[in-house]
């Protein structure tokens, strides 16, 4: 086996094991990306219903790789309000899909017709 598909096997093997998945704390709260605006900003529709613009931090950006309609947690920003936000998380497949079994993104279908 090539390293490339074995890489691939311990990938999927990691994802079908879910020990424990981060929920949002505190201030945080789940989003869904809308829009990538270059650089390390992107358009994130909140499930507080709130559109914010977004950034990967300097300690994530190399490490975490989003796209379109990622499921993600935010962390508004203290000073901008809420307009302005961190991305903190980014759920894989499987938890996107465990944390619908358990109902914690109930508001996700509505968000969905976009």
């Amino acid at each position: 086996m090539s390293k490339k598909k074995e890489e691939q096997a311990r990938q999927e093997a990691l994802q079908q094991q879910i020990t424990r998945i981060r929920l949002p704390r505190n201030n945080q709260c789940f989003g869904i990306i809308e829009q990538r605006l270059g650089g390390s900003r992107m358009r994130v529709r909140c499930l507080d219903g709130k559109t914010r613009i977004c950034r990967i931090p300097g300690r994530l950006r190399r490490t975490l790789w989003v796209r379109e309609r990622d499921i993600v947690i935010i962390e508004p920003w203290e000073l901008s309000g809420d307009d302005k936000g961190d991305i903190v998380y980014k759920y894989t497949k499987s938890q996107v899909q465990f944390l619908k079994r358990k109902g914690y993104l109930k508001k996700i279908e509505e968000f969905e017709e976009f």
